[in-house]
């Protein structure tokens, strides 16, 4: 992974996931075993989907944290989707 790759703001590619986990000698059904999937596939599904347990699994085996391979999943992690201004505002108008 280079160094530009791994500070991007873009989410890792799948094959560069892939690559990576292969690096260190093992397959993501594999991993998905190591971990308690008994369906091989299980893990792929990372690649449609947020799957916040398999990142983490992921990104540990990686050593790294999911935010670094998935940016876009966590851009407004523990932010509210309602501002405490909007609703401020929502009151004095009514």
């Amino acid at each position: 992974m280079s160094k530009q790759k791994a500070h991007s703001n873009q989410d890792w590619h799948r094959q560069d996931v892939l690559a990576e986990i292969r690096k260190k000698g093992v397959s993501l059904a594999e991993l998905g075993r190591h971990h308690g999937y008994e369906n091989p596939t299980t893990l792929y599904n990372v690649f449609k989907a947020p799957y916040p347990k398999v990142e983490k699994i992921i990104a540990e085996f990686l050593g790294t944290k999911p935010e670094a391979i998935w940016p876009s999943r966590y851009v407004n992690k523990g932010v509210s989707k309602f501002s405490t201004t909007t609703v401020s505002t929502q009151q004095q108008v009514a």
